[in-house]
């Protein structure tokens, strides 16, 4: 299993956008094969800052995501919002390991 966290902060004027457009891209997200979870968080103390937490059965589903036509559309979509690079940290997964654990 593979988890990506992933820190993303958007221009003040863009967050009700990015909100939307994210929304969607974790609306289609969670169906896609491999997927374990796709959590899309907003920071209580800075309304511009999000956290993506990506839940993957393996590195291979978890590249897969990077293909898809919701990912690409998403990301050509929030580029120009960001008010810097987003910026990603690949985790290998300690517990729990069975995957029994895991639900959306």
């Amino acid at each position: 299993m593979i988890v990506t966290v992933v820190n993303i902060v958007v221009k003040p004027k863009n967050v009700d956008q990015f909100i939307e457009a994210t929304i969607v891209n974790h609306q289609h997200s969670i169906k896609e094969k491999g997927n374990l979870r796709f959590d899309f968080l907003q920071h209580r103390d800075n309304p511009s800052a999000f956290t993506l937490y990506e839940a993957y059965e393996s590195e291979e589903t978890a590249a897969a995501h990077k293909n898809t036509a919701h990912y690409l559309k998403w990301r050509e979509l929030v580029e120009p919002w960001m008010a810097k690079p987003r910026e990603g940290f690949v985790h290998n997964v300690l517990a729990p390991k069975d995957l029994s654990a895991w639900n959306h």
